[in-house]
């Protein structure tokens, strides 16, 4: 995967709602959601919900599946390795591997890690 490839991934999932639908899509894989149920269970205004799902589809990170007049969306989760591969391919000098014990590791140090940009505990 190239860079500008990622970062389009990363531009859509930019917005809290699109990560919400994203994480939400992954947590009901195999089967997916009707997009009636995405706008309950996130309480969206089905207008809002298919502005975002059209932007998420897009980029192929989720699939759609028409049943009938229901629409069924689906997390693309080969796609969504493929991104975490991107992100973890030069960790640790190209030995991804290490990871799990640098993160374990540094979860063990003082707060350095404890705090995200928008100063909430991670």
């Amino acid at each position: 995967m190239k860079t500008r490839e990622a970062a389009k991934f990363f531009e859509v999932l930019s917005s809290d709602v699109r990560l919400e639908i994203f994480r939400l899509l992954v947590k009901h894989e195999p089967e997916g959601l009707v997009a009636g149920e995405i706008a309950k269970r996130l309480d969206l205004p089905s207008t809002n919900l298919s502005f975002h799902l059209k932007a998420i589809t897009h980029t192929g990170l989720i699939g759609l599946e028409k049943q009938g007049r229901f629409s069924r969306y689906r997390a693309n989760i080969p796609l969504m390795t493929d991104v975490i591969d991107y992100l973890t391919a030069e960790c640790c000098s190209g030995h991804p591997g290490c990871c799990l014990k640098l993160k374990a590791t540094l979860a063990a140090l003082p707060i350095m890690f404890a705090q995200g940009t928008d100063g909430e505990k991670n």
